[in-house]
């Protein structure tokens, strides 16, 4: 064996014995503070849903989930922000149907591609939105006479949304199609400008999700006239279907889930996975319960599938609506 063959062996043999110690050195991911990138404003129901997902998360991985608000372009600037992370398993995104299915129609960018560029960690909960109004400024029976008075009254319902291409939004556009209406939109930036619009008395309807209407309704200072599911909720019984009201063949519904970077090693994301999973306990079912929304449990071999699904519906409810945003 020549010289620099035995150095090279001499190195490969050093680099061979060292590499376990370098592994312990380094730790067993994870080895430091985590973050959930929300991509709204504090204070709506993914900001909720993101703060619930972190707590339960990581007492079950071991290192703290710190929650990070990026919002802005209807949630896309936390996704790419997110998705073009290092793909290490140390930065999560609280996704939503918006970020995965709407917003590639209405912010198309070549260079970020949620479908392509984020996986799924874990799905969280499933929310319908409410169609509530003001009593204090109008209160009607129930949905049907307030769609009877759409009706009746073109263009001039004051009907709020919690910004354009929103959940919110298409929630609205889907009922004035189905139902052959024409309201006034007012958008807002968030639930929580909304939903105060609301409380204000500046709306006559307004769109907000289960998550943050619920409370509101609990207490009486809004009423809930519909749901969009075509199911009533376990949280807010009484409340019907717009299926009920005569809207027949009316579902939508928004969902809140964990999403890695794409790039994420296998064995990280089956880490994160299981962290996910087993936050998904008694506790976390009854408080998302609480707060409003319907726990949503998907196997970790089918939450890809059922994503891709969920997105290509979207995207088709997106184009029909041909919305623009801000």
């Amino acid at each position: 064996m020549s010289r620099i063959t035995r150095r090279a062996a001499l190195a490969v043999g050093v680099a061979v014995l060292a590499a376990p110690g370098l592994a312990r050195a380094q730790g067993a991911f994870p080895n430091k503070p985590l973050r959930m990138i929300v991509p709204y404003p504090p204070g709506g129901v993914t900001d909720l849903m993101g703060r619930l997902a972190a707590e339960a998360m990581g007492r079950h991985i071991g290192q703290t989930v710190v929650v990070e608000n990026r919002p802005g372009a209807g949630g896309n600037i936390g996704a790419k922000a997110a998705a073009q992370s290092e793909p290490d398993g140390y930065t999560m995104l609280l996704g939503t149907m918006a970020t995965q299915g709407v917003n590639p129609v209405l912010y198309p960018d070549p260079t970020f591609d949620p479908r392509r560029d984020l996986v799924g960690v874990g799905m969280m909960a499933d929310m319908p939105n409410v169609m509530i109004c003001n009593p204090r400024r109008w209160n009607p029976a129930n949905a049907q006479e307030a769609i009877a008075r759409m009706k009746a009254e073109p263009g001039k319902i004051l009907f709020g949304s919690v910004g354009n291409g929103s959940s919110s939004h298409l929630s609205q556009v889907m009922l004035t199609r189905m139902a052959g209406l024409e309201v006034v939109h007012v958008p807002y930036r968030g639930s929580s400008p909304a939903v105060a619009a609301m409380i204000a008395g500046d709306l006559d309807l307004l769109f907000d999700a289960s998550a943050t209407s619920g409370p509101h309704i609990k207490g009486g200072t809004v009423r809930g006239l519909a749901i969009t599911m075509n199911r009533r909720i376990e949280s807010l019984p009484d409340i019907p279907t717009l299926e009920e009201a005569g809207v027949q063949g009316y579902h939508l519904s928004v969902w809140n889930g964990v999403l890695a970077p794409a790039r994420v090693p296998r064995p990280v994301l089956t880490r994160l996975q299981e962290a996910f999973m087993a936050s998904m306990d008694a506790t976390m079912l009854e408080r998302l319960r609480a707060n409003f929304t319907e726990p949503l449990v998907i196997p970790s071999d089918q939450l890809q599938p059922w994503l891709n699904e969920d997105a290509e519906r979207w995207v088709r409810i997106a184009r029909e609506a041909a919305i623009r945003p801000d």
